[in-house]
């Protein structure tokens, strides 16, 4: 059972911008199940950008009860080429959360997926 969408943005948001990194909510999608894409700003003019991992990376070894799996989809890239995901990604489900966070260190505090 995993932690609702709604209750995990909440708890990173705080979790990230107690740390002193920055960290906004920019789109607010599905409260019970949306999916959640982490967008970090490096602070030098560009961007990553994760995307929740397929349910065939979860086993039991990595998952625990409410953790999320995110795997980078994008790395070092312009703000408009984010912007281009996103929108294939509106068209296939539009009921996604875009949360984005700060960190010259391209920091994220995501649980990854073994790819």
């Amino acid at each position: 059972m995993r932690l609702t969408s709604d209750l995990w943005v909440s708890a990173y948001l705080r979790r990230r911008n107690s740390a002193g990194k920055p960290s906004v909510l920019v789109r607010r999608g599905a409260r019970e199940a949306g999916a959640i894409f982490v967008r970090v700003d490096r602070l030098d003019g560009t961007h990553d950008l994760y995307e929740p991992a397929s349910q065939l990376s979860y086993s039991e070894e990595n998952s625990r009860l409410g953790d999320r799996l995110f795997r980078r989809c994008l790395e070092a890239v312009s703000t408009f080429d984010i912007m281009d995901r996103l929108e294939k990604e509106e068209k296939f489900d539009s009921d996604f959360w875009v949360v984005e966070t700060e960190c010259a260190e391209a920091s994220h505090d995501l649980l990854l997926a073994d790819d």
